[in-house]
């Protein structure tokens, strides 16, 4: 390796390091605030170094808030609208894709477009909409809105028109339908696709804040996101608090994050693919 090369090598480790110090520095100061008491956080003595190990924040957060309950929320509420999303994106994809049916050309088409109308736009009308429906501060207020996703459609669309159709061809003459076609042979061959779908669905759900802000309106309602707009206090903000229930909130999708890192990526670069 020649001289030049070991020092753009060199150039890129200490770049990637810096970034990576860069991006990991807010986590830390956030762990460093919730370690910390409030008058300390305050203190114009704190520095970067942590100099104290206090869990009053943590614990106020657990038992004086109502974060069990936002949990609860945060949990249902995702899990269920990832089921829907990939259960009902699968089988409109299929349909798309497989099935010859009048306008399914503009069915797809409206899918495609639908990537030009920014979510922001629709809030007032799905408001309304829900507020006529009686949804306002339940799970399906929550959950209805938040169930339309294109991308999972256009990936799946993607992944059945390249199954060769002599499989589909063999699978008709044995007997079976569609739901033999899309259960017991597409779905175990996309088992890859399907999981990847699902754990973005999940982390992008799980982090929702806009829709649940406006439509919760109670706070054992509340999903995480939301809820930590309510630790507060009437004298002002108390800091190592709000960074202990961020750090709780943000756990679990970093857990999953840390355990499924490749399905995310891979999640993440086939939805940049089909939207760029």
């Amino acid at each position: 390796m020649s001289s030049t090369r070991r020092i753009e090598n060199w150039l890129l480790t200490v770049i990637t390091i810096i970034g990576a110090a860069i991006w990991v520095f807010p986590l830390y100061w956030a762990f460093v605030t919730s370690i910390r008491s409030e008058n300390r956080v305050v203190s114009d003595e704190a520095g970067i170094i942590p100099d104290e190990f206090n869990l009053s924040s943590y614990i106020e957060v657990l038992f004086d808030t109502q974060l069990v309950n936002w949990y609860i929320n945060s949990i249902v509420t995702s899990v269920l609208i990832t089921v829907i999303v990939i259960i009902s994106g699968m089988m409109c994809a299929y349909a798309i894709s497989q099935m010859r049916f009048p306008g399914r050309r503009l069915l797809y088409g409206v899918v495609l477009a639908s990537f030009m109308v920014p979510t922001q736009a629709l809030v007032v009308t799905q408001f309304i909409l829900m507020n006529q429906l009686g949804l306002i501060n339940t799970w399906a207020g929550i959950i209805l809105p938040q169930l339309i996703v294109p991308v999972v459609i256009i990936v799946y669309k993607q992944f059945f028109d390249a199954v060769p159709k002599e499989m589909k061809e063999a699978v008709v003459l044995d007997g079976g339908g569609d739901y033999t076609l899309l259960f017991k042979v597409y779905l175990p061959l996309n088992w890859g696709i399907t999981t990847a779908l699902a754990i973005i669905t999940f982390i992008m759900a799980w982090n929702q804040f806009f829709w649940p802000f406006l439509v919760v309106t109670t706070e054992n309602m509340m999903t995480i996101p939301v809820g930590i707009t309510q630790v507060n206090d009437a004298f002002g903000v108390y800091y190592a608090r709000l960074m202990s229930v961020a750090l709780l909130a943000a756990m679990p999708v970093m857990v999953a994050y840390l355990i499924f890192q490749k399905r995310v990526t891979e999640a993440v670069m086939i939805s940049s693919g089909v939207k760029g």
